[in-house]
C-alpha cells in the first residue's frame, strides 16, 4: 500500500498550509478566551474552497477523494492554530455535507449545499439530547404526522455551530413503536416558527467553535424537507458517523506534526545544566514517543481515507482511527507542554490551548469507551 502523495496533493497541501498561515492566525488566543466564533475565518475557508472539498461539483463543491480531504484536512490543521474553527467546520462537512450528498434529493442538494460550501450557510446535526448521549437512539424529540409534514417537539443539546447555524439535520422519532426504524432525519431552517437556540455553552477546549441547545416547539417541517425516507434516521446517521469518525482527526494530525517540530526545536535550544535539554533522554524519549504516535494515526487515517474511496467504508476501522487518533492526540498535547515545562503551561505559548482542544476528541463523535464498545461488537465479542 503506497501512501507517497501524487504532485497534485503536494500541491494542495503547501497551498492549505500557506493559506492558512496567512490567513488564519490573528487573535486567536484573544478568541479563545472570550469564546468568539471566528466568523471572517470561516468565510475565508469557504472562499479557499475547504467547506466544499467533499461535496460533488455540480453543487458547488470541489468533488474531492477522501484521502486527498483528509490530507488537506492535516495541512489545515498544520497551518492552522485554532483548533475550535477547524472543528466548526469538520462538523459541517461530515454531519450534515454527507448527509445532503449521500441521502438529499436534488431539490434539498440545490437548496442547501451550494451555500454550505461558499460560506453564506452554516449547518451541523443536531442527535444528542440531555438524557441520551452514547444511546444515541434514545431519543425523546418526536415527529407528529401531519397531511403535508411533521411536527416536531423536543430539545437537542451540545449542538455545534448551533448559534450560528442556517440548518439543521434534526433526528426525532416519527414512529415511537418501531425502535430504531422509527427514527426519521428532518432539515430545519433555523428560521422556522417553533425553533429556538439557547445560550452558547462555555466549554473547557474548542472555545472558538459555538455550541449550544437548539429546542423545537411545535416546528412544521413540510414533506419535503425530510432526508430520504420515513425510518431512514439511523442509515443517516450511521453513514455521516462512519464519515466523521474516518476523518475529523485528520486536522489533528497536523496539529502534531506542529506540535513536534515545536518539541523538536524547543528542546535543541533549552538548555539546563549546561547542555540543550534534548540530551536527556527523559525528553528525547518522549518527542521520540510523540514521533511514533504521529506516524501510526497517519497511517490510520490514510489508510481508511483509502478504503473510503474504494467504496468499502469500513465502521470497526472507522472507530478505530476515531479511537487511536483521539487518545494519541491527547497524551502528545500533553507530552509536548510537559517537554516546555512552566512555558508550555502558560497562555501565550498556546500549548496548553492544545491540551485543552484535544480532550474533546475523546468525547466527540463517539467516546473512547463507546468506540472500544463498536470494535468489539464488530469482532464478534
Amino acid at each position: 500500500m503506497d501512501f507517497r502523495l501524487s504532485d497534485e496533493q503536494h500541491r494542495l497541501r503547501e497551498e492549505v498550509v500557506r493559506f492558512a498561515n496567512r490567513e488564519l492566525n490573528d487573535d486567536v488566543v484573544l478568541a479563545d478566551q472570550q469564546g468568539i466564533f471566528p466568523m471572517q475565518a470561516w468565510k475565508k475557508c469557504a472562499e479557499f474552497g475547504i467547506q466544499g472539498l467533499a461535496v460533488p461539483q455540480e453543487y458547488g463543491g470541489a468533488g474531492t477523494d477522501a484521502l486527498t480531504i483528509c490530507i488537506a484536512m492535516e495541512a489545515l490543521g498544520y497551518g492552522c492554530s485554532d483548533n475550535g474553527l477547524i472543528f466548526s467546520i469538520n462538523a459541517q462537512m461530515w454531519s450534515c455535507e454527507m448527509p445532503l450528498v449521500r441521502f438529499g434529493n436534488d431539490e434539498q442538494k440545490r437548496r442547501y449545499l451550494p451555500g454550505l460550501c461558499d460560506g453564506s450557510l452554516i449547518g451541523v446535526q443536531a442527535m444528542t439530547e440531555p438524557d441520551s448521549g452514547s444511546d444515541a437512539f434514545a431519543l425523546a424529540t418526536k415527529a407528529e404526522s401531519r397531511s403535508t409534514g411533521h411536527v416536531l417537539t423536543g430539545t437537542k443539546t451540545f449542538v455545534t455551530n448551533a448559534p450560528y447555524a442556517d440548518v439543521f439535520i434534526v433526528f426525532a422519532s416519527s414512529d415511537p413503536g418501531n425502535g430504531f426504524a422509527g427514527i426519521s432525519a428532518f432539515l430545519v431552517d433555523a428560521d422556522s416558527p417553533g425553533v429556538s437556540v439557547g445560550r452558547p455553552f462555555h466549554k473547557m477546549g474548542l472555545r472558538t467553535s459555538p455550541m449550544a441547545e437548539l429546542v423545537l416547539d411545535g416546528c412544521f417541517v413540510p414533506s419535503e424537507r425530510m432526508l430520504s425516507a420515513p425510518g431512514a434516521g439511523m442509515a443517516v446517521f450511521n453513514h455521516s458517523m462512519t464519515w466523521e469518525r474516518s476523518c475529523i482527526l485528520a486536522s489533528a494530525l497536523g496539529t502534531m506534526q506542529r506540535q513536534l517540530e515545536r518539541c523538536v526545536g524547543y528542546a535543541r535550544e533549552r538548555r539546563q545544566f549546561d547542555q540543550p535539554i534534548g540530551h536527556f533522554q527523559a525528553v528525547s524519549h518522549r518527542i521520540v514517543d510523540m514521533r511514533v504516535r504521529l506516524e501510526m494515526a497517519r497511517l490510520l487515517v490514510y489508510r481508511q481515507g483509502l478504503a473510503m474511496d474504494g467504496g468499502r467504508p469500513p465502521a470497526l476501522e472507522a472507530a478505530m482511527v476515531k479511537l487511536a487518533v483521539s487518545e494519541a492526540f491527547v497524551r502528545s498535547s500533553l507530552d509536548a507542554l510537559q517537554v516546555h515545562g512552566g512555558y508550555g503551561y502558560m497562555t501565550e505559548y498556546e500549548i496548553e490551548r492544545d491540551v485543552r482542544d484535544a480532550v474533546g476528541s475523546r468525547i466527540y463523535s463517539g467516546t473512547s469507551d463507546m468506540q472500544r464498545n463498536v470494535i468489539a461488537g464488530l469482532m464478534g465479542l
